[in-house]
């Protein structure tokens, strides 16, 4: 008779090896979070081979009783852009625990292992997309944005709002390009041209990979990239014809974003709808003739801010703002990031250094710290309980930053 996981010894808590059961954590997915959508030979070969990778790499880490794996978890090498500039960041992924040892604190163990190498590996920044957020939240990580999903008639495309005015942007000289098919030879141009886009427009929150992964998702048949000098598109068809998905379309030019739904629009005649990941503040909404397009969506996900020195300077800040606020920090899971901080912004760029003392500082814990950092107001930290203390004037100042 099997031994119920509570009378069991406590299970140990290691980086994935080479020598480990590969075939255990393709059981391990499927018992956590149900048969995979298309439970096929090929599916299953791919995320064996993504698994034998992120092994390779030092990337995976399990639970173990005995031999056998009872949970794991991941994390991806990432950057995540913060007002234009790009940090590394590390995107946990693949967390699953197996069903009889849930409950148990084998998840709880297991993310503390994974956020301490994630630091030891020198990232500042994490991020995940949680399936349920106490056990995230009790580690510091916390709500800082979404991915939104917006849904559109294809018919309402056939045409784009007209422009306003023209002319280029002051300081700024861009020549939009015709787009052209993008094979995987282009993944560095492809990271060139869509990191360009994040920075001209100060983004908050997208995400970007290695080139290496960026060209093994162009070698996938059923998606068809597009890439200029200034963006990039790619999107898949569904439902045979009748659906078209966009998954990443960005442009650092005017022209080059008409061109981008230009050729999104030029399905109209046969797709149905179309489907896209957008912000609530891409130019799509202002290129739609009508009000046909909605969010029909919204993924949240959370950060977590792994190294606080170390992540302020890596975020991008307004060059208009100056400012220096003082910050309580009371990071559990962190003890480094712990204490008593100032917290200064010029010309662009952020620090944060020690301070010995300080008049009513800015008091948060790590979750207020991740909310604040993704650019969450103090008065809506006040009233979620994750700020207290400081003063009006340093809380109009962070917002402003």
């Amino acid at each position: 008779m099997a031994t119920h996981p509570t009378s069991q010894a406590r299970p140990e808590i290691r980086e994935f090896a080479s020598g480990d059961d590969l075939e255990a954590l393709w059981d391990l997915a499927r018992r956590a979070f149900g048969p995979w959508t298309s439970d096929s030979a090929q599916q299953r070969a791919e995320r064996l081979a993504e698994a034998e990778s992120a092994v390779r790499e030092h990337r995976v880490f399990g639970a173990f009783d005995g031999r056998r794996v009872i949970a794991s978890a991941r994390y991806h090498d990432m950057r995540q852009w913060w007002h234009g500039r790009s940090a590394p960041m590390a995107g946990v992924a693949a967390v699953m625990v197996a069903p009889e040892y849930r409950g148990h604190g084998v998840g709880r163990a297991l993310m503390t292992a994974l956020l301490d190498a994630i630091a030891a590996r020198g990232y500042p920044l994490s991020v995940l997309y949680p399936a349920t957020m106490p056990i995230y939240r009790s580690l510091g990580w916390e709500l800082a944005g979404g991915m939104h999903q917006a849904v559109i008639p294809a018919r309402s495309l056939r045409s784009l709002a007209p422009t306003d005015v023209t002319g280029e942007t002051p300081g700024i000289s861009l020549r939009a390009a015709e787009l052209r098919r993008a094979a995987p030879s282009d993944a560095d141009q492809v990271l060139s041209a869509v990191g360009r886009a994040h920075e001209l427009a100060r983004d908050c929150g997208p995400i970007t990979r290695d080139a290496e992964t960026v060209a093994r998702w162009l070698t996938d048949p059923d998606l068809y990239a597009y890439i200029a000098d200034d963006g990039f598109l790619a999107y898949r068809w569904h439902g045979g014809n009748e659906e078209i998905s966009v998954e990443r379309a960005v442009a650092a030019s005017a022209e080059t974003a008409r061109a981008t739904w230009s050729i999104i629009a030029s399905h109209s005649s046969i797709a149905e709808t179309v489907r896209a990941r957008l912000g609530p503040a891409d130019p799509f909404w202002w290129l739609t003739r009508e009000r046909d397009a909605d969010l029909t969506g919204r993924d949240m996900w959370m950060l977590r801010i792994v190294d606080a020195p170390a992540a302020i300077a890596a975020r991008g800040f307004p060059v208009s703002v100056e400012l220096s606020a003082r910050l309580w920090i009371d990071d559990k899971a962190r003890a480094g990031n712990s204490g008593l901080w100032e917290l200064s912004v010029a010309g662009g760029k952020g620090r944060l250094v020690p301070c010995q003392e300080a008049d009513a500082p800015l008091v948060l814990g790590a979750r207020g710290l991740a909310a604040l950092y993704a650019g969450t107001p103090v008065g809506a930290l006040r009233l979620a309980g994750l700020a207290a203390g400081g003063t009006p004037e340093a809380d109009g100042a962070l917002d402003g930053a």
